[in-house]
């Protein structure tokens, strides 16, 4: 068995798209998930040039490094809280992210910011905030419950971390008829 493991690959639509690349090109594979590819055998050089080649024109790239692995990991881990664990908004992110990359948090912490251009504490609350303007479009979600579903202690300081990323309070968002959103995976940095 052969893995490559795959950056910027951290949703089910992320998984598709790799299948349908490999599928495209005639790979076989045993099996695609969040952020790697798993191969029976080791890829040809010139099947893994196409594939890496492939995977840039989707915003993927083969992780290069182990470093690369657990900044990915960490990505990943932080979405993943959103749609799995959304209780865990309100515990500390470290002791998780140590146990889940399995390396002192403030080694990834450093390696996080060398690789993203943030922090993983400015990430995270970019998520948070990305995930607030999704709860908000909708009607039925009020600002205080946005703000104590994602773990925010008082709404006021909700409402400021929001002002600052989006420009407008949760209220003048909630009120507009343009609500621009994205991706909570194309949320990245510089890498």
């Amino acid at each position: 068995m052969h893995t490559i493991p795959i950056t910027n690959m951290v949703c089910p639509r992320c998984v598709m798209a790799v299948k349908d690349v490999l599928n495209d090109m005639g790979l076989s594979y045993a099996e695609v998930k969040l952020g790697s590819a798993l191969f029976l055998h080791e890829l040809q050089p010139l099947q893994l040039q196409q594939f890496e080649k492939e995977l840039g024109l989707l915003g993927f790239s083969i992780a290069k490094s182990r470093e690369m692995v657990w900044v990915e990991t960490v990505k990943f881990t932080l979405i993943q809280l959103f749609e799995k664990e959304p209780s865990a908004l309100n515990a500390p992110i470290s002791p998780l992210l140590t146990e889940k990359v399995g390396v002192d948090y403030s080694r990834l912490s450093q390696l996080f910011s060398n690789s993203q251009g943030k922090t993983i504490e400015q990430y995270f609350i970019e998520l948070k905030i990305e995930k607030a303007k999704e709860w908000l479009s909708i009607e039925e979600i009020n600002i205080s419950q946005t703000a104590w579903k994602l773990g925010y202690g008082s709404v006021q300081y909700f409402s400021s971390q929001f002002k600052k990323i989006t420009g407008l309070t949760p209220s003048e968002f909630k009120k507009s008829s343009e609500k621009p959103r994205k991706y909570l995976d194309s949320i990245a940095g510089k890498g």
